[in-house]
């Protein structure tokens, strides 16, 4: 061996270091991200809903979960081309483990009715959280930011043309907009490359029952019409 290949060899230097902003970050495990709201879900992290399900039943992310009866996931079709976020389960849903089943729900279905929509083909319904909250008051924030990673990852999956936020706190809770829902209900938003309407919620229109003009379920009725008018636009062969 010649002097310069002994040098060579001598002269070795460690690679450099990976930066920190490029470590590569580990996949959390189910147990992980099931227990610890601190915890990110990855995007991609489940490969279908019936997955995901299954691990939102196992759920302790936030304080919700040792006072719900049942998680609540989901109804509908995973394959629709409408996905409706609501609030959050009251005590009918917490007893069934179905979102939007009680009075509202079933206003719901006759709204989506009035269009030729059905509830179970049509469209995927699910919520901002998944546990009831006591006495269905509304979801704090760290309640919302726990559960919405597996709201993201329904979206992602149901990957919607549609996407309808009832209330002000589903439009809060998924785009950050806090703005009255009586301002921006009937408007077209674009979120994350989505088109979302806000819409009242159901249990809103019980309360406000009056089907005069300008009234919320004259308001209602004006929504849903161009929900599915814009549906059959998107529908239709390009």
């Amino acid at each position: 061996m010649s002097d310069a290949e002994q040098i060579n060899l001598f002269d070795w230097q460690d690679p450099p270091a990976i930066p920190a902003d490029h470590a590569v970050t580990p996949t959390p495990t189910l147990e992980e991200v099931s227990t610890n709201a601190h915890i990110p879900i990855p995007t991609g992290f489940y490969p279908d809903l019936d997955q995901l399900a299954a691990h939102c039943r196992q759920c302790q992310r936030c304080d919700l979960a040792p006072s719900r009866t049942h998680v609540v996931v989901s109804r509908g079709n995973p394959s629709a081309s409408i996905l409706i976020i609501g609030e959050g389960p009251g005590q009918q849903e917490d007893e069934t483990g179905f979102p939007f089943v009680g009075r509202a729900g079933q206003l719901l279905d006759k709204i989506l009715a009035s269009v030729k929509l059905d509830s179970q083909k049509d469209v995927y319904i699910c919520n901002i959280v998944k546990c009831r909250p006591p006495g269905n008051r509304v979801p704090t924030l760290e309640e919302a930011e726990a559960c919405k990673p597996y709201l993201l990852e329904q979206i992602r999956l149901v990957n919607p043309k549609i996407i309808l936020l009832t209330g002000a706190t589903a439009v809060r809770g998924v785009t950050g907009d806090k703005r009255g829902i009586t301002k921006i209900r009937g408007q077209w938003l674009t979120w994350q490359n989505y088109l979302c309407m806000p819409i009242l919620h159901p249990a809103y229109l019980l309360r406000n029952p009056s089907p005069e003009p300008g009234k919320p379920k004259w308001q209602m009725w004006q929504d849903i019409q161009a929900v599915k008018a814009k549906l059959d636009e998107l529908s239709r062969p390009s």
